[in-house]
């Protein structure tokens, strides 16, 4: 009982129950751009493959789900980036499943192509979806579905995104056309709302081998909170990242329609990456909650996987975001 209590908090505290949908979050953003970002395709400038598994709240009956996929590479003598995303989103009776395919033009600002502009579109569909069978309220509402009830609509995102050898940003928005779809009044499916993204990072060599590489990746859905993640990694000899993050929720705009008192620290984040082979990374990151969940959450365990595939052509990149 306690446990579906505290989930309850979450749910109607975190989502617009019935109205509004959250996208997913990752505490490994940076190497998850993708997801983010359609502008990032082909940064890497070879073929890319990254996958990603989070469970979020473990000892929480409901908590989130999340797995992600991509796939990303260059064409067009690298003036393009191509890439396709899946992910599924689970919390409680919801379920959301997107597909989408993602256009980057790659302008070149300098003659050694180390400094990149990129301008990217994404297309695709997201099912939006609701089991019934896991709703147990005492005096069920008359159009409360029984199973699984779910819909498709068209959606679009799009973003921009600069890199250097030294310093990268990004400014994304997604759930363009998602927003505009009305769902029928009887539906008990929340409706998707826009995310904007603000990501950036730098690079700041400490040594040799020791390199510094800051972050952080601001996030608001113009309803809930806005979410800021703070993140710096060490990284030793381009083969192993240690890292910590916080997250916490920040005053950006005003809404006052949210709750005044609600608690502004969210979690801590542990984070560790290893290049475990020449063109393979694998990654873990430990969420400890500090905010309204702490104390009755298990935290939430995150991995990652990259591997990609050597291009001849293209030039020697710093290890700098995978």
């Amino acid at each position: 009982m306690k446990n579906i209590l505290i989930l309850l908090v979450v749910v109607f505290g975190c989502v617009q129950f019935a109205e509004a949908q959250q996208d997913a979050q990752f505490s490994q953003y940076m190497f998850n751009g993708i997801y983010i970002n359609p502008a990032y395709a082909g940064y890497r400038e070879q073929l890319n493959v990254q996958g990603f598994f989070r469970t979020q709240w473990t000892g929480i009956s409901g908590a989130p789900v999340t797995e992600s996929a991509s796939i990303d590479a260059i064409a067009n003598d690298n003036k393009v980036g191509l890439a396709f995303l899946i992910s599924n989103d689970a919390l409680g009776a919801q379920r959301n499943l997107e597909f989408y395919g993602n256009y980057a033009y790659r302008l070149q600002l300098n003659d050694d192509e180390s400094k990149r502009l990129a301008f990217g579109l994404g297309i695709g569909a997201v099912q939006l979806g609701i089991n019934g069978a896991m709703l147990h309220p005492d005096d069920p509402e008359v159009y409360q579905p029984t199973g699984f009830q779910s819909i498709i609509v068209a959606d679009a995102r799009a973003g921009v995104y600069y890199s250097d050898n030294r310093l990268y940003a990004g400014l994304s928005a997604d759930n363009l056309v998602a927003d505009f779809y009305k769902i029928p009044a009887s539906s008990f499916i929340p409706q998707q709302k826009p995310h904007i993204y603000l990501m950036a990072g730098m690079l700041v060599p400490l040594s040799e081998d020791v390199l510094l590489k800051p972050s952080f990746l601001l996030k608001d859905d113009m309803a809930g909170p806005t979410s800021l993640d703070l993140t710096t990694f060490i990284i030793l000899k381009g083969a192993v990242w240690i890292g910590c993050s916080y997250r916490t929720d920040i005053k950006s705009i005003n809404k006052p329609y949210l709750q005044q008192n609600l608690t502004q620290g969210n979690s801590l984040v542990a984070a560790v990456q290893l290049l475990a082979a020449k063109n393979f990374r694998i990654g873990y990151a430990y969420d400890m909650s500090v905010g309204a969940l702490a104390g009755y959450s298990g935290g939430t365990h995150e991995i990652s996987l990259g591997y990609f595939f050597d291009n001849k052509d293209a030039r020697m990149r710093t290890p700098r975001y995978f």
